[in-house]
């Protein structure tokens, strides 16, 4: 390999970097870790939700790779710490478990994200013992090699809770305030099943307007296969990590491009119809689009 090939990836991620450290602020995306809410805003927005009303009929704002906050520009993916997103009304949590010994830690990829699993449940709990009418979906992937193990070990941690919801039928929303909902996919099987709209590879970003064309495909198969015996979830997310054409497309860039465009997208769709859209895993919300997700509900 050629000191001059060295010297070109070098410059490469110093660039990325120091790009990614830059400090943004609009109306739609965020990188900021503080939290600063409406005096008038209701933390607790499930409450407006009819008790009748199934999961699968509802559209919840999400964050993907939730706990992604550390490891630099290619692995960060939120500035928020979770009790800060749960404030400002994410409901879906997407957590990267990996199974060490007899713990359990959060991952993006090889990056531990300086908490683990127990950790994570105990700041949700907090949460719902302070606001009853919640509900927080979570979503656990095994992460790395011993996947097997992950599931077992939750079970073990939660054996006997009252307030966690592990069955796979859809339950209504009065059957699930003030607990976690476990969503179920591939190698974890505990909660409801989950109906993703990605395809292999659509998080790979390239090219923004060619994202933006996914999302918005995307969106329409979650308002056609929202209601039915599973929840489907979306996401809004990327990364150009890994390719060629998008090396410079860190999770927050391309966030930080698609979150205005989504935030105007989503305003224009109209809740009135009666419409569901699902879960909706984002980068880097701020909190007038999740509000604006949240708002797709017909309360």
């Amino acid at each position: 390999m050629s000191n001059k090939f060295l010297r070109k990836v070098l410059f490469a991620s110093l660039l990325m970097t120091f790009q990614d450290m830059s400090y943004s602020e609009n109306q739609s995306f965020n990188d900021s870790a503080d939290l600063r809410l409406p005096q008038s805003y209701r933390i607790d927005w499930m409450r407006s939700i009819d008790n009748n009303k199934l999961i699968s009929d509802i559209t919840i704002p999400g964050t993907h790779d939730t706990m992604a906050l550390h490891g630099g520009p290619p692995a960060e993916c939120q500035a928020w710490s979770l009790a800060a997103q749960l404030r400002a009304g994410i409901r879906y949590l997407d957590l990267r478990v990996f199974a060490l010994d007899d713990k359990l830690y959060i991952m993006h990829g090889v990056v531990y994200q300086h908490t683990t699993f127990t950790e994570v449940l105990s700041t949700i709990r907090d949460f719902l013992k302070e606001y009853r009418s919640e509900a927080v979906l979570v979503r656990v992937k095994p992460d790395l090699f011993d996947k097997d193990k992950v599931e077992g070990m939750v079970a073990q941690l939660i054996v006997g809770d009252r307030d966690i919801w592990v069955e796979s039928a859809i339950p209504r929303m009065v059957d699930v305030r003030g607990k976690i909902v476990f969503l179920q996919k591939d190698s974890f099987k505990l909660g409801i099943p989950i109906l993703g709209t990605d395809k292999e590879g659509d998080y790979e970003v390239t090219h923004i307007s060619e994202k933006e064309r996914k999302i918005e495909k995307h969106l329409k198969e979650a308002e056609r296969d929202c209601g039915g015996d599973y929840v489907v979830l979306s996401y809004s997310s990327g990364t150009g990590i890994g390719t060629l054409e998008g090396v410079f497309l860190t999770p927050k860039r391309v966030a930080e491009k698609i979150d205005p465009w989504f935030y105007g997208y989503l305003n224009n769709l109209d809740p009135r119809k009666g419409s569901c859209w699902g879960i909706i895993a984002m980068d880097f919300p701020s909190f007038d689009l999740i509000q604006t997700v949240i708002n797709l509900n017909q309360f």
